[in-house]
């Protein structure tokens, strides 16, 4: 591994300092930065380690029956917060699909997002509830739409002196839940060949209120399905409806053919993984999912 430089800041304002440093990378759970810079695809001349940090690892509840996860929360720690748990079980489902039990200690749900990889778990959930990121950097602090973080395969909307500081959860909507699924060649530890992430609020009539789609795996960063998610809103949740959903995001979906599967196949699987996401968030929305 090359040699570099390590820094271990206790707050966010001398961490962009040092990021602004230049080559300089920040480490949160390392789980997939160490293993880039041993095998030459990334360079670093100064690792910035975010661990210390205190409001980087911390789970709050905010006033507005939100949350305020920290971006160098681990998953491990994620899953053992049971208020959140019960708000958004599917997040912590989500999260816990990254990597085996042991890198779960180290991984967090901010470096899954500021990897920039097309086909991680937590994006495409966070998406579809509508979480925003905090950033910060020498200009001060911003929050954006999580929409807006993907640019590409391993590119997120960061400048070099900024650092992502939390992911912001709105308050659970009454009758809502949100799923992700995913398919994988092996049960564990593997990469999303597609995946869709959910979110379902139905009205006081049963009809769908609102429903966002997000996928995964399929586009060159995390595809929201708006036709397919138009076609959903002002409608009673059929089982055809929902069907025909996915049929529509599977048109949607920007898939290429690589060792992996061809794109066809991945488009078909969007098609299934919809439709069965919908029908677990209309089933768990259905018997009153609130926040409390």
């Amino acid at each position: 591994m090359q040699a570099f430089s390590y820094e271990r800041p206790r707050t966010v304002e001398d961490a962009s300092r040092l990021l602004a440093g230049g080559r300089a990378r920040a480490l949160a759970g390392g789980t997939d930065l160490i293993p880039q810079l041993r095998e030459g695809r990334r360079e670093a001349g100064t690792i910035v380690d975010l661990k210390h940090i205190g409001e980087l690892g911390a789970i709050v509840r905010t006033p507005d029956k939100g949350w305020r996860i920290g971006a160098a929360v681990s998953v491990r720690k994620l899953g053992a917060d049971g208020d959140l748990a019960r708000d958004y079980p599917g997040l912590i489902e989500a999260a816990q699909l990254i990597g085996s039990l042991q890198v779960q200690s180290r991984a967090t749900l901010g470096g899954n997002l500021c990897n920039g990889a097309p086909s991680a778990d937590a994006v495409p959930l966070l998406m579809s509830i509508e979480a925003r990121v905090e950033i910060a950097g020498k200009g001060g602090r911003r929050t954006v739409s999580m929409d807006s973080l993907p640019l590409g395969p391993g590119k997120i909307a960061l400048a070099p002196d900024e650092l992502l500081v939390a992911i912001m959860l709105p308050a659970r909507p009454t009758r809502s839940a949100a799923r992700y699924l995913r398919f994988t060649p092996r049960r564990e530890m593997d990469i999303a060949i597609a995946g869709a992430g959910v979110a379902v609020t139905l009205g006081a009539g049963g009809e769908i209120a609102s429903a966002r789609i997000t996928l995964a795996s399929v586009a060159p960063v995390p595809l929201r399905a708006t036709r397919a998610e138009a076609r959903l809103v002002g409608e009673g949740p059929t089982a055809a409806l929902l069907a025909e959903a996915g049929q529509i995001a599977a048109g949607e979906a920007k898939p290429i053919s690589d060792t992996r599967a061809s794109a066809d196949y991945r488009r078909e699987l969007v098609a299934v993984l919809t439709r069965r996401a919908l029908d677990a968030c209309v089933a768990e929305a259905s018997i009153g999912g609130a926040t409390v």
